[in-house]
């Protein structure tokens, strides 16, 4: 059975842009007969709030979403929050270590201070320069550390490819195009390239709907979905909205959030209009 998913995150509220690619993935999962499991991506503490995670349900179901599985409604796959998912993050962390595929990472704060958070275009990690990278045939089999950084050691030179469902044939080079990432930070939360190939493994998602600046990141999503012994899912990546200078919509554009749009008069059905969907 097809299986999409919707993943906000309750650090501000949602706007347009999220509101054409989750409605996408509802369509596609409607039009396979399946089933759209929502999932609150709180990772992030200091940022997700309570009053943002109410917000995100009540304009979700305002502009028409339906879902079957969730943090509200439950399901067999719980739970649908990933603050409390941290004892399927760890167990997969510790696959990783026991496989060889990450190694301790001593660098600053600031190299790892994004990694809860999904990147967007403009804003990739720099490609890590190896500072802690191991000499070949390295192991550690001590146990993972939760005061330290784990980096995921990238397969140089190997181009990883996928057949997106909205932009065709992709390749990314390990190494050129993206580097050895983090998966796990110093304040014991695993990163957001971890922590959404766990879910969407354990949730038995079919397909992942997203934006297109998330290209680069199905690259590295597609190493630890190996790395893991876990089938991955197909992707198909939206064009993004952009406001009128051509950046990508950002919470920080309150004007266009769902719940300015609502208090504006604009309906859910107005906002679909002009959109040119996938």
């Amino acid at each position: 059975m097809y299986r999409g998913r919707l993943v906000p995150s309750p650090t501000g509220f949602l706007h347009a842009g999220h509101a054409r690619t989750f409605w996408t993935a509802q369509q596609r999962a409607e039009r396979a007969g399946g089933v759209l499991v929502l999932r609150n991506e709180d990772l992030d503490a200091k940022r997700s709030r309570p009053e943002f995670a109410a917000a995100m349900l009540e304009d979700l179901r305002w502009f028409g979403f339906h879902w079957q599985e969730g943090p509200d409604c439950g399901g067999p796959f719980g739970p649908y929050a990933q603050s409390r998912r941290q004892d399927f993050y760890r167990a997969a962390l510790d696959k990783l270590r026991a496989g060889g595929w990450i190694y301790p990472c001593r660098c600053s704060r600031q190299d790892v201070l994004r990694a809860l958070q999904a990147p967007h275009t403009g804003e990739e990690e720099p490609i890590y320069p190896g500072t802690c990278r191991p000499r070949p045939g390295a192991r550690f089999d001590a146990p993972v550390s939760p005061s330290g950084n784990w980096r995921f050691l990238v397969p140089q030179g190997e181009t990883i490819c996928f057949q997106d469902g909205f932009f065709g044939r992709q390749e990314f080079q390990a190494g050129k195009d993206f580097g050895d990432f983090v998966v796990w930070r110093h304040d014991d939360l695993p990163s957001y390239q971890l922590a959404v190939v766990v879910d969407d493994a354990a949730m038995r998602i079919t397909e992942v709907v997203r934006g297109a600046d998330l290209l680069v990141s199905t690259a590295r999503q597609l190493l630890l979905y190996r790395a893991l012994e876990s089938p991955p899912p197909a992707f198909s990546h939206c064009p993004l909205v952009t406001d009128e200078s051509g950046a990508r919509l950002a919470k920080r554009h309150e004007a266009l959030s769902l719940r300015n749009l609502r208090a504006n008069g604009t309906t859910p059905q107005m906002a679909r209009q002009s959109w040119d969907l996938p």
